[in-house]
């Protein structure tokens, strides 16, 4: 899929950022990114991305785990269409998994999802999506980034996948209360940053369905730029 050419002005830039570290098998890294599929395939979803083709959302896609490892999965895409939302979902669908480096740098993952964001102007909203099922652990600490971020006016929320009762062994220890803490605390930024939860891999789906409906909808006419700021017309 060829990427869309970036429009002029759009409603709201987003960068979904999604963890590949070690704690995620085989098959938790296919629930994700077909989760993502999934959930921006949903009527309520398309519905509201698709709401104002002309400021459309621009959506890009990456993965991440150690500070050296973020693969580009989906490039900037306009989505000025519905058949430029059904290619990002194809691409989604049809991308397989490559090897990555152990480890959870949630503050490179930041970092890299926030310039990104930065170099990418004309929008009127900046959003950084960090899905992740553990804590910081290499790396920048994510906190480090909210002076920056902050003075760019980039938004960062959060997926936590967390389990309620985590198996002796398992490279998750926290449970979703206790991980959703710790991303509220020193990953969020931006007003009204939040955090959404999906407990496990297979609840992922409907957290992002969640999340990006939370996002998205905000995004009504009351957002619209007038075209004279002095007459509001």
């Amino acid at each position: 899929m060829a990427p869309a050419a970036a429009t002029a002005e759009c409603r709201q830039a987003l960068v979904l950022a999604l963890d590949v570290s070690g704690s995620v098998d085989s098959i938790e890294y296919r629930m994700q990114l077909d989760g993502l599929a999934a959930a921006l395939n949903h009527p309520e979803v398309r519905r509201a991305i698709l709401a104002m083709p002309q400021a459309p959302v621009d959506i890009a896609v990456f993965e991440w785990s150690a500070p050296d490892y973020q693969r580009h999965l989906v490039p900037w895409t306009s989505v000025t269409s519905a058949g430029a939302l059904d290619g990002i979902i194809a691409r989604l669908r049809g991308t397989a998994r490559t090897a990555a480096p152990p480890g959870t740098a949630l503050g490179s993952a930041v970092r890299i999802g926030g310039a990104m964001l930065d170099a990418h102007p004309g929008c009127w909203i900046h959003t950084l999506d960090v899905s992740g099922d553990g804590k910081h652990n290499m790396g920048p600490h994510p906190r480090s980034l909210q002076p920056w971020l902050a003075a760019r006016d980039i938004t960062v929320n959060a997926l936590v996948i967390g389990v309620d009762d985590p198996r002796q062994g398992d490279a998750r220890q926290d449970d979703v209360a206790g991980l959703s803490s710790y991303f509220r605390a020193y990953v969020i930024a931006g007003p009204g940053a939040f955090v959404e939860t999906a407990l496990g891999f297979a609840d992922y789906e409907a957290a992002m369905v969640r999340k990006l409906l939370r996002e998205l909808e905000g995004l009504n006419l009351a957002t619209l730029k007038p075209d004279n700021p002095l007459t509001g017309q």
